[in-house]
C-alpha cells in the first residue's frame, strides 16, 4: 500500500465528529470572587487599666468596706454593747479581720468613725427636712421618723463609756442641736407642737424609742419602733392640751450631758 492508500486507510478508521451540542463544554465548580478587602479578624486586645482607673476602683472598693463595716458596727454594738467582738462585726460586714484593721486600727478608732459618721447622717437628715418640708412640724417629724429608722440617736448612749472629746465631733453635735431646738421652737410658735415640749424631749424620745429593750429576747424579735413612734408623734401634736408633768429638758441641759458622756 502506497502513502496515499496508508492515509486513507487512517482517516477511514478515525471515530465521526460530534457536533458541539453532543460534546457540551467542561463546568467547574463555581468559586466565590474575592472580595476587595476582606474582613481581619483580631483577637480583641483588653484596653490596658490606668493607675489612674485602677486607684479610683480600689478607693471605691475601700469605700465601701468602710460603709460596710460602719453599718456592721452600729448593729452589733447596739445589740451586744460597747464591748462586743471586732470579729463579728466583721463577719457581719463581709469582710475578713484584716481589712477592718487597716480600716480601724482599734476598737477606739472604729467608735469615733461611727460616732462621726452618726452626727453626718443627723446633720443631713436635718438639713434635708428643713430646706424640703413646707414647715417646722412636718420637717420635726420627718427628722424624727428617719432618726428612729437609723437608729442613729441611741448609738450615742450605747458607746458613752468609749467616746473620747473630739472636737469635729462636738462642732457636728452642737450644730444639730443647734438645728433640732431651732426647729422646734418654731413648730411651737406656729401652733403645730404640744406645749411644754422641748428639744430634749424630742432626742430622748428618740433614743428610747431607737433601742429594743435589752434582756428580752422575745419581745426584742418583735419590737416594732414604727409603732410607738407613730404613738409619739400623736402625743407630740399640738391637738393635745392636756398640761404635762414635769418640765422640759433644754438644749442647755443636753448639752451638758453630752458633755459628761466626753462627746
Amino acid at each position: 500500500m502506497g502513502y496515499c492508500g496508508a492515509l486513507v486507510s487512517v482517516l477511514v478508521t478515525l471515530p465521526p465528529q460530534r457536533s458541539s451540542e453532543e460534546n457540551p463544554p467542561l463546568t467547574f465548580a463555581t468559586l466565590p470572587e474575592p472580595e476587595e478587602n476582606p474582613p481581619v479578624n483580631f483577637t480583641k486586645r483588653r484596653k490596658p487599666v490606668s493607675e489612674r482607673e485602677q486607684g479610683a476602683r480600689l478607693r471605691a472598693d475601700a469605700r465601701r468596706n468602710r460603709e460596710q463595716v460602719l453599718a456592721a458596727a452600729r448593729d452589733v454594738f447596739l445589740e451586744q454593747g460597747p464591748d462586743a467582738p471586732l470579729d463579728e462585726i466583721a463577719r457581719r460586714a463581709g469582710v475578713g479581720i484584716g481589712t477592718l484593721y487597716r480600716r480601724f486600727p482599734d476598737r477606739d478608732s472604729l467608735v469615733r468613725d461611727l460616732m462621726a459618721d452618726n452626727m453626718r447622717r443627723g446633720l443631713d437628715e436635718m438639713r434635708a427636712a428643713v430646706a424640703e418640708e413646707p414647715d417646722a412640724w412636718h420637717a420635726l417629724v420627718r427628722f424624727v421618723r428617719r432618726m428612729v429608722e437609723l437608729r442613729a440617736g441611741s448609738l450615742g448612749p450605747v458607746l458613752s463609756d468609749r467616746i473620747r472629746a473630739d472636737p469635729a465631733l462636738g462642732a457636728s453635735r452642737d450644730e444639730l442641736v443647734g438645728l433640732v431646738e431651732a426647729t422646734v421652737e418654731q413648730a411651737r410658735a406656729d401652733g403645730t407642737l404640744r406645749e411644754g415640749i422641748g428639744m430634749g424631749d424630742i432626742s430622748l424620745l428618740i433614743v428610747m424609742i431607737g433601742r429594743p429593750p435589752h434582756g428580752l429576747a422575745e419581745l426584742t424579735s418583735r419590737w416594732q419602733p414604727a409603732r410607738y413612734l407613730e404613738i409619739m408623734l400623736d402625743g407630740l401634736a399640738a391637738t393635745n392640751t392636756r398640761p404635762l408633768p414635769g418640765r422640759a429638758i433644754t438644749a442647755t441641759e443636753l448639752r451638758e450631758l453630752f458633755r459628761m458622756m466626753k462627746g
